[in-house]
């Protein structure tokens, strides 16, 4: 590297606006090409060393504007871990798991460094390599959580980019060993962990929050279990059925292992903690909690295979969550927000431990409303963008209906989902589901793709939902 000669310039701005990191988000599944290569090389490079990226974050389009403006041997760096970009190369399926790479500043010291105050690919971007180009960053605008929370007018101004020539290399990616990769004098090593492999256990635990739609249109009637219920009732015993499953798998003897968190969010207009009795108003709950405190027991007829046939029998089930349907709206938006804000202090108090992902499930019986559909996604995309050292957060989306409609269970591409307007919202909000999950989906779809499945269904009756729920909660517990 040729260091610039002013060097010291550049890191007092730095040190003013206290930046001490830059970003660069790709997919999860690029990791071993990063790793074997010896770090980030731009597009061109990539194609120059037949680099093969197995998800590449740009489109086509913005790699004809980098020819169109000399940048196509640039890697692009941003100031924001939450880069509007990132959300736009999910939406668009480019990526699908991504993760967030720290780079040392010190790239910027590089002459042949260069520096844009907003996408380099936009008409109007100031690009220089000098530093009054990288005085013109608004250093400001990027003090935002998000581009959203910016005026309109100031909002290109948070996608500045620092574009570093040809290769960005392993040394400079300070958060390697996040994803299990470790570096040495000697040699770069891949760690023998596998994403989406970690066993959940007291010292490795996971997190579950049900969103469950409380919006009056869940007052609908159905038939479950022969009994005459709303869509609610059906869909609170069978949250109430699965967090009861969860309980269990944490009894071993007397003793309840704290295995994972879990908890219920209730939304329509407003944004509800769906615990009732000693644990109202609280959020996550763990399994000793919820063993200790049951709401109510309800008698239910489930039917029962016997030797001689399916019985019915009446049988006695714990409840935690009662059924709602009072929201005059479906504020989905409210709930992620909601959601973001749990995971986020979970995250924090499991920082550097390696714990299988958590796991959100929505069930909804219709279309969301409140926040335009780009704000949906963008919300639903930073959860999927969090992230333990195991993997990325996973996000089910399930539409329960009382119709006989068709359903669409976990497709693979955005095509299976057919002419359905909410299908393909759910399909976008979804996440791309590890191959972990294929053996179970596959016995539901009585399929064998091969392929990776979006976690979702659309159209779905109880008795799917309960599938759906099954392998939404993962039992890869250790017994410690």
């Amino acid at each position: 590297m040729s260091k610039r000669y002013n060097s010291a310039d550049f890191l007092s701005i730095l040190k003013k606006h206290g930046i001490t990191k830059l970003y660069h988000f790709t997919d999860r599944d690029n990791l071993d090409s990063i790793v074997t290569n010896g770090g980030l090389f731009s597009w061109a490079d990539c194609e120059e060393r037949s680099i093969v990226i197995p998800k590449p974050g740009g489109s086509n389009s913005s790699r004809i504007l980098d020819v169109r403006n000399g940048l196509q041997h640039y890697v692009h760096l941003s100031f924001s871990p939450k880069h509007p970009m990132m959300f736009v190369a999910m939406n668009d399926g480019r990526i699908s798991n991504p993760i967030i790479l720290e780079i040392d500043i010190n790239v910027i010291l590089d002459e042949t460094t260069k520096f844009s105050d907003r996408n380099s690919t936009k008409n109007g971007a100031n690009v220089g390599d000098d530093i009054e180009a990288f005085k013109s960053i608004h250093f400001n605008s990027l003090k935002a959580d998000t581009h959203f929370n910016l005026p309109p007018e100031e909002q290109m101004f948070f996608q500045a980019e620092i574009l570093v020539k040809n290769h960005v290399p392993l040394s400079a990616i300070k958060n390697l060993a996040s994803f299990g990769i470790s570096l040495s004098k000697s040699a770069v090593r891949r760690a023998s962990r596998i994403p989406y492999t970690a066993q959940i256990s007291r010292q490795t635990p996971t997190a579950f929050i049900f969103l469950v739609d409380h919006s009056v249109s869940m007052k609908r009637m159905i038939k479950w279990q022969g009994e005459d219920i709303t869509l609610s009732e059906a869909v609170a015993r069978i949250v109430n059925n699965q967090i009861n499953e969860l309980v269990l798998r944490c009894i071993k003897a007397d003793d309840v292992r704290n295995y994972y968190d879990i908890a219920v969010i209730g939304y329509g207009h407003e944004v509800t903690s769906g615990w009732n009795g000693h644990l109202e108003g609280r959020w996550f709950v763990s399994p000793q909690e919820l063993r200790d405190n049951p709401f109510k027991t309800i008698t239910v007829r489930e039917e029962k295979r016997t030797r001689r046939g399916t019985v019915v029998k009446e049988v006695q089930k714990v409840q935690w969550v009662e059924a709602d349907h009072t929201g005059n709206w479906t504020y989905l938006h409210n709930a992620l927000d909601k959601a973001k804000e749990l995971l986020s202090e979970w995250m924090k108090a499991h920082e550097g431990i390696v714990c299988y992902p958590p796991t959100i499930i929505n069930i909804t019986d219709g279309d969301y409303n409140g926040a335009e559909e780009d704000v949906v996604e963008f919300k639903a995309n930073e959860l999927k963008s969090m992230s333990t050292d195991d993997g990325n957060v996973i996000f089910f989306n399930i539409h329960v209906t009382p119709n006989n409609s068709e359903s669409i269970l976990f497709p693979a591409e955005v095509k299976d989902v057919g002419d359905s307007s909410l299908a393909k919202k759910l399909f976008n909000l979804s996440s791309l589901l590890p191959e972990r999950y294929n053996s179970e989906i596959d016995s539901i779809k009585q399929t064998n793709g091969g392929q990776r499945y979006k976690a979702m269904g659309v159209n779905v009756d109880m008795a799917t939902l309960v599938k759906i729920m099954d392998i939404g909660t993962p039992t890869n517990i250790r017994n410690v």
